[in-house]
């Protein structure tokens, strides 16, 4: 009984550290996405003229979840008309962010950005859209380096918690 005890309790704690280093796994690529979005919607926008409730929509269909859900109920929402973008936005982001590895600052970064979205001309939306280009490529930086100073560190630490753990159960 203690042997299958001991196991689970290695196994909890070893899941937990694996979990934690997807979670870094996961942050940079998530940023990656959302500055591709971020591209072709300045494409869809500045080139095409497509109206954003569209452009979003093709977005939501580019990138994989849970991403895709946040351009895919900001369309919806604007599709429906009843709010403004700032909202719509600002809704979509509350609504899918928990389910993202991204961290507050990229949260504040898309806030920002949904505040300037639609309402200024093409010239100053493509500003907008660069100036928020630029603070998620910061923020994959410290991400990417977080993934390679921690990645290892949390796998480790979930094993070894586990171990400990053990044996002062046993």
């Amino acid at each position: 009984m203690k042997l299958i005890g001991a196991m689970l309790i290695l196994l909890t704690t070893t899941w937990f550290g694996f979990e934690a280093a997807r979670m870094l796994q996961e942050r940079p690529r998530q940023l990656r996405q959302l500055k591709a979005a971020l591209k072709v919607l300045e494409a869809e926008i500045m080139y095409a003229h497509t109206p954003l409730s569209e452009a979003a929509l093709h977005i939501s269909k580019q990138i994989s979840p849970p991403l895709s859900k946040l351009f895919e109920q900001f369309a919806a929402k604007l599709q429906k008309g009843e709010t403004s973008v700032q909202q719509a936005w600002e809704e979509s982001l509350q609504t899918v962010w928990s389910s993202t590895a991204l961290k507050q600052g990229e949260l504040d970064i898309m806030r920002q950005f949904g505040e300037t979205l639609g309402q200024y001309d093409l010239l100053t939306q493509q500003k907008q859209i660069a100036l928020a280009l630029v603070h998620l490529e910061r923020e994959e930086a410290d991400a990417l380096e977080r993934q390679s100073r921690y990645e290892k560190m949390a796998k480790s630490l979930g094993v070894l918690t586990g171990l400990l753990l053990v044996i002062l159960l046993i």
